[in-house]
């Protein structure tokens, strides 16, 4: 089956809050043969429910946050009856966010990177409306703590969107002003390597989130052709 297909299960499934939700999905996961798709629902899922929740972090759901959840994930009109019942059910659920992310933790394992992948996913949404709140960043901080993110890992991210355009190409990078261009680019090539658009969706980027992908590899490489310009 599809990815969208066991979305859908999820959400016609599921209990009525997301806690128990969760641990539904975690069962589901054994019947899912091919380790691809089950990476992608794991994805959605976390995206889907922690954008519910972090929705109430500035207490309010704008519209520009909601287009930028369409984005950044191309729902199927077939399927947005689907998306809408479990950004409900995360809405409605008195369980915080913090109990979302820890059972997001089991649903990857060791799956670090793809975990980071959700929070990058959160970050674009969240600063869709050309500002991340405060409270935003403190939920997203937290979240990322949860996670087991570093926190090189979490500056890197947020270098990217909270001053996408301006941003320091550094910590963009996660490199010193000290070393060598050579040193630079050889930061910068491991970085493009492990976040090719190819390798994102062999770890659980669903298509539905390419826009994430393309934007992830152009700040990169925006980044080391700032430093390769001020360097001469």
């Amino acid at each position: 089956m599809s990815m969208w297909t066991w979305i859908g299960e999820v959400a016609e499934g599921g209990a009525g809050a997301v806690g128990a939700l969760f641990d539904w999905v975690g069962s589901v996961f054994a019947s899912i043969g091919d380790t691809e798709t089950r990476r992608q629902v794991a994805f959605s899922v976390s995206l889907i429910a922690l954008s519910a929740k972090m929705a109430k972090a500035d207490g309010v759901v704008t519209s520009d946050e909601v287009a930028a959840f369409r984005r950044f994930f191309v729902i199927p009109p077939t399927e947005e009856r689907h998306v809408a019942r479990l950004f409900d059910l995360a809405k409605g659920d008195v369980a915080g966010f913090e109990s979302y992310a820890n059972r997001i933790v089991r649903l990857f394992g060791d799956e670090r990177q793809a975990l980071e992948d959700v929070v990058d996913a959160l970050f674009a949404i969240a600063g869709a409306d050309g500002l991340i709140h405060e409270a935003e960043l403190v939920y997203l901080e937290r979240v990322a703590q949860i996670f087991g993110i570093d926190d090189a890992a979490f500056d890197r991210i947020a270098a990217r969107h909270l001053v996408p355009e301006g941003g320091d190409p550094y910590r963009i990078l996660g490199v010193e002003r000290s070393m060598t261009l050579a040193e630079i680019r050889t930061r910068y090539r491991s970085l493009a390597s492990e976040n090719h658009p190819d390798v994102l969706h062999g770890r659980g980027l669903p298509p539905a989130a390419a826009a994430l992908a393309h934007d992830r590899m152009a700040a990169i490489n925006r980044a080391f052709d700032q430093i390769s310009l001020e360097r001469g």
